[in-house]
């Protein structure tokens, strides 16, 4: 198993922006991340000026503008999170329980499905 990296809370609420929607400018997912980072534009691009060296994200032009798409994919990163969680924050040796995110929008009963299976296989080296 590859395991991600493991974002920011910041790099994560774009993500998780564009992985309900993408590719999207930067004022496009601005606007989508407002709800949880009350924060200037410009911040948001030097974020995603960020993930773009850590290549969190890609950047094509399109018409003239920059539009971003997630390199990271959304089960695997939430599955890197949650046992970084688990394991730092909560001193959790055992996967997390997936009733846990039973519930969320941000998960479908298929990526749940599969959430749950990556923290059960997570690998003992990786901790």
């Amino acid at each position: 198993m590859v395991i991600p990296s493991i974002p920011s809370i910041t790099e994560l609420s774009l993500l998780k922006v564009l992985w309900k929607q993408q590719p999207l400018s930067a004022r496009e997912i601005h606007d989508g991340a407002a709800g949880e980072l009350d924060w200037s534009f410009s911040s948001t691009r030097k974020t995603l000026d960020r993930m773009l060296e850590k290549q969190m994200v890609a950047v094509q032009v399109v018409h003239g503008v920059n539009v971003y798409s997630a390199k990271l994919e959304k089960v695997g990163t939430l599955a890197a999170f949650a046992h970084d969680f688990g394991r730092r924050v909560m001193e959790i040796d055992a996967p997390l329980p997936v009733t846990m995110f039973t519930g969320s929008r941000l998960v479908d009963q298929q990526e749940l499905a599969q959430l749950e299976q990556m923290l059960q296989d997570w690998p003992e080296d990786q901790a």
